[in-house]
């Protein structure tokens, strides 16, 4: 397998002029909607700012979580056999092959509403990219830089960090900003459990303003698109040139 490359300078630099324009453009639509005497209560900056607050609460610590439990598991199913990788990815392709409005209402009935039983289900439906891409990313390291790496006296430990890890690292990166667009959109549906975010400026617009329903769309498609690149800088800088 060809590992992906790392993003390119280019496209680094050309994403946030995208995104400028792409909101320029939302604007002019935004004025040619009709007002609506809701919009006051949704469009207004304290009700914006909170959501918005709360949505990126609701990315990072999920996250945050999927990445600390994906990348060591990803590991550990890269250095064993097919037993433990059938049962881990088995529940991960679970997670995925439910709706995600199924999964949140499922934890929704085991932890009530709120922040916790989002955080969850957004963990597990957005585990697969990460455990996949980490697995397949060090198990498709040259077995002779391994090799090297323990011919110079490496213990696995060190070999793992210094050796195989940068090596898979783009495909790791693939997996990690996949997920973040996943985490980033699925977080609009916390909503339906109480659990904030920017899917509560949509809720509020649907059948009372268009203007509304564009301005938290257009935040949600943002914040997705300044993640990963975000994450794409992050990799750019700590990933080797190959």
């Amino acid at each position: 397998m060809i590992a992906p490359s790392r993003p390119s300078r280019w496209r680094l630099l050309l994403t946030p002029v995208g995104v400028a324009v792409g909101i320029g453009v939302s604007w002019l639509i935004f004025l040619s909607l009709t007002p609506r005497d809701t919009d006051q209560f949704a469009l207004n900056r304290a009700f914006l700012q909170d959501s918005f607050i709360r949505h990126v609460e609701l990315v990072a610590v999920s996250f945050a979580v999927a990445t600390a439990v994906g990348l060591p598991v990803g590991i550990l199913l890269a250095r064993s056999g097919r037993w433990l990788g059938l049962p881990v990815f088995g529940v991960a392709n679970l997670g995925q092959a439910i709706p995600s409005i199924g999964v949140l209402v499922f934890f929704y009935e085991v932890f009530g509403l709120g922040f916790r039983p989002a955080v969850i289900a957004l963990v597990l439906y957005s585990l697969l990219p990460i455990l996949r891409n980490t697995m397949v990313g060090v198990r498709g390291v040259d077995p002779a830089a391994i090799e090297s790496a323990r011919g110079m006296g490496m213990t696995g430990v060190q070999s793992l960090l210094r050796v195989e890890l940068p090596l898979a690292s783009p495909v790791i990166f693939a997996g990690l900003r996949t997920s973040l667009v996943l985490i980033v959109g699925t977080a609009t549906l916390g909503n339906f459990i109480s659990a904030g975010g920017l899917g509560d400026v949509i809720a509020s617009g649907i059948n009372q303003s268009d203007r509304i329903v564009l301005v938290g769309a257009v935040m949600v498609a943002v914040l997705a698109l300044m993640a990963d690149w975000t994450l794409g800088l992050v990799e750019r800088v700590i990933t080797p040139h190959v």
